[in-house]
């Protein structure tokens, strides 16, 4: 595993913390739609991404033809 994998896993997972804390701590209403479901989705395509190498944002960015860090 990469130490770039490894930090989307550990982003993701934090991302997805912060909101669990915040909405059984009452601070955050997920039953509402809020900007809160975006941020889940993002800490949600973060984790996975982390595991399966799998980004809609970079297979967007790809197919415009932006290069990927690695030259790959």
């Amino acid at each position: 595993m990469t130490v770039e994998r490894i930090v989307r896993i550990v982003a993701g997972f934090f991302i997805m913390l912060s909101l669990t804390l915040a909405h059984f701590s009452g601070q955050a209403d997920l039953s509402h739609p809020t900007w809160l479901w975006f941020t889940a989705f993002v800490g949600f395509n973060l984790f996975q991404s982390g595991f399966t190498r799998f980004c809609p944002m970079d297979s967007i960015l790809k197919k415009f033809g932006v290069q990927s860090g690695c030259g790959l």
